[in-house]
């Protein structure tokens, strides 16, 4: 799952789970990367999480075509950078005092003042550092990575015997620029990065990967089945499209 601002032009066909062929990345004024995908059946222009241009080459179309498409989008690419820039970013280093978001809140890196071992806070929870005067933003990444491995694996299972669907493995990852993806064989790879959002953001996540195994696209089929199982996921989707920058994404 990776959203984007509204593109000048939308295709039925999901990215992260149609075969998608890499060409070549536009030149370094335009910084736009073209990609084929073999079931789009419009040209499409996004910008990702990561603030790069994409722009989606169908099965039957050009690299040309492509090209005239992003110029003549020049201006919707122009105000979708701005928005991308005006957004919040989390914090380049940490430190005690340093504000992040933590279960979908802002929240203070505070000094923990129990413990032989220098540790710090997140609201309740505790974290066990080396160095306190070091950047703690790598250890932190590294605890947090490790618990997003055991929470999002046993929450993704618990949903996938609610909504009865079969999933055969779930592997969690460092992705820059989606939240997730699901495979036709049945593996759902999430973002350790929704450990950070609250939980019924993490869980939409979640949902909306699974619903992939009923519908591998972006139909208005599988749209239905999100809302079945998740019925205010608009306010999700708006969480992420928000707080995208402040969880690394």
């Amino acid at each position: 799952m990776d959203p984007a601002p509204p593109a000048p032009c939308v295709s039925t066909a999901s990215p992260e789970t149609t075969p998608i062929v890499p060409l070549v990345r536009a030149a370094p004024v335009a910084e736009v990367v073209y990609v084929r995908n073999l079931r789009a059946k419009h040209y499409r222009l996004t910008l990702r999480r990561d603030g790069v241009p994409v722009a989606t080459i169908p099965a039957r179309g050009s690299e040309r075509a492509a090209r005239a498409f992003v110029r003549g989008h020049r201006d919707w690419l122009a105000k979708a950078l701005a928005r991308h820039r005006q957004q919040p970013r989390m914090a380049e280093q940490w430190h005690v005092g340093t504000r992040l978001m933590w279960r979908g809140a802002m929240t203070e890196i505070r000094l923990a003042t129990s413990g032989e071992n220098p540790q710090v806070c997140l609201a309740a929870d505790v974290f066990q550092v080396a160095d306190l005067q070091a950047d703690l933003r790598p250890t932190l990444e590294a605890a947090f990575k490790s618990r997003a491995r055991i929470e999002l694996t046993s929450r993704t299972w618990e949903l996938a015997a609610e909504t009865r669907m079969d999933i055969k493995r779930v592997s969690v990852r460092s992705q820059r620029s989606r939240w997730g993806s699901c495979t036709e064989g049945g593996v759902i790879s999430l973002n350790w990065r929704l450990i950070l959002a609250p939980a019924e953001v993490s869980d939409y996540v979640i949902l909306h990967e699974l619903m992939h195994l009923r519908e591998m696209n972006h139909s208005r089929r599988f749209w239905r089945a999100v809302k079945e199982v998740c019925p205010d996921y608009e306010q999700a989707e708006v969480w992420l499209d928000q707080h995208g920058g402040l969880v690394g994404l």
